[in-house]
């Protein structure tokens, strides 16, 4: 078998079978799951950016209040 031309802790044979995992007999994902899955990450990123933009400080001094 060759190996390709890494560290030796690194390195494995090309065709030794260990790449990427395969789904594991898990049947592949219908389009409305994948869709579903896409929404929620969607929605995760969104919320993480509107939490940081109402913790952002602009580093200007706020307005005294007038009263």
């Amino acid at each position: 078998m060759r190996c390709l031309d890494v560290k030796r802790s690194l390195s494995r044979p090309l065709d030794s079978g260990m790449g990427l995992p395969m789904n594991e007999g898990k049947p592949p994902a219908t389009r409305e799951e994948r869709l579903a899955a896409r929404l929620r990450e969607n929605l995760k990123r969104r919320k993480t950016q509107a939490r940081a933009f109402e913790r952002r400080d602009d580093g200007l001094p706020k307005a005294p209040e007038r009263g």
